[in-house]
């Protein structure tokens, strides 16, 4: 049998990035003769990969620095050698390279799209108004000249299937969902939160604004008033320097707020590991058009894990949290912290068990049959 020579890439992903790695990497090495090849931002590399899995952390540069063009070059050298046939390119910033290697020697080219890249940079305030135009423009450019040489889209989200309008029906929906581990213990249901003794709130993943971190903040310096015994741990990596700057002064002096990560990136495993010390999950995210119709990783990973959340009202996450007595749906800027922190000492949370169709399992059997398909 052939060998079936398979790269997912990323430009700003490490190499044991969640998504990349432990769930796609993971699940297609599962093909029979397959060689999988995973390369990206450098990272430790996971020493129980299965034995299939190759890792090439060729990238390392400052996020605004000319190494990245410098990736590039770097990328299209590991293709030359690699060949492989078939590639996953998880970033638009490695489209056009990928065009190019297709054109001259061929492969099967999949774009792992997960995020409306163009639709983040005009929603979200990361840069001066004409410059959030001119990327966007750029990156919806790309991946628009890209598209007749792209066999197949993988979506995080389902909401991109509506939004971009460059899809046509070459696409699967392959969700964020929770992939469980081995020795993960089973959550003990109902869950309730202890009304004597300290209260553990936990704030994971990209640290920033749009996603509420001041919220988070606001929200843990109220319930400590009511019971001093309350502690919030922000963990996660932040991609801005100014915010970042602000974070570490807000929290000087409240020793019961930490940071965890902040100029770096933390591994899963940890947060992972937060989670399960953790009796309330945030998700305090701002109403916003470029999350407003997503959901959230980490809610899966909360509700894995049995943790009770607290999440910004939108319909969509209200129908998976309340409906899954998950937590509670609330409005971070109104909310009256003593009834909310009453009501969560009242709740059972979790009365029906943790929802099946929330893990990775599901997806992973999603993105098998498309790869097999193209393989063939």
């Amino acid at each position: 049998m052939s060998e079936k020579r398979i790269l997912l890439a990323s430009l700003l992903k490490p190499i044991n990035d969640t998504r990349m790695y432990e769930k796609l990497g993971v699940s297609l090495s599962k093909i029979p003769g397959a060689a999988i090849h995973i390369c990206g931002y450098t990272g430790p590399i996971p020493s129980h990969a299965p034995g299939n899995i190759s890792f090439h952390p060729i990238f390392e540069f400052k996020r605004m620095s000319l190494g990245r063009l410098e990736a590039q070059r770097k990328f299209y050298n590991l293709l030359v050698q690699l060949k492989p046939e078939l590639l996953i390119v998880t970033t638009h910033e490695l489209l056009l390279v990928s065009l190019f290697y297709k054109q001259k020697y061929g492969c099967q080219l999949v774009y792992d799209i997960q995020e409306n890249y163009s639709l983040n940079l005009r929603a979200q305030h990361n840069y001066p108004w004409l410059a959030k135009q001119l990327l966007a423009l750029a990156v919806r450019s790309t991946e628009r000249l890209t598209t007749p040489a792209i066999a197949h889209f993988l979506l995080a989200e389902r909401s991109y299937a509506e939004e971009l309008p460059f899809l046509g029906n070459r696409y699967t929906c392959v969700e964020n969902k929770y992939k469980e581990k081995t020795n993960q213990a089973t959550p003990a249901i109902p869950v309730a939160i202890p009304t004597m003794g300290p209260l553990y709130l936990l704030y994971s993943g990209t640290i920033a604004e749009e996603y509420g971190l001041w919220e988070a903040i606001r929200l843990a310096e109220e319930f400590h008033k009511i019971n001093s015994g309350t502690r919030l741990t922000i963990i996660g990596y932040c991609a801005n320097a100014h915010t970042l700057a602000a974070l570490k002064d807000a929290i000087k002096g409240k020793g019961y707020i930490q940071l965890i990560g902040g100029d770096s990136l933390v591994p899963h495993e940890e947060i992972l590991k937060e989670i399960a010390k953790s009796h309330v999950g945030l998700l305090p995210y701002r109403p916003n058009q470029s999350t407003f119709r997503c959901i959230p990783t980490k809610l899966y990973e909360y509700m894995a894990h049995g943790l009770p959340v607290l999440i910004q009202q939108n319909p969509l996450w209200h129908a998976i949290v309340e409906g899954n007595g998950a937590g509670l749906s609330i409005d971070f800027m109104s909310a009256n912290a003593p009834e909310l922190l009453e009501k969560l000492y009242l709740t059972s949370f979790y009365t029906e068990g943790i929802p099946q169709d929330i893990y990775w399992h599901t997806e992973e059997d999603k993105l098998l049959q498309v790869i097999n398909k193209l393989l063939r």
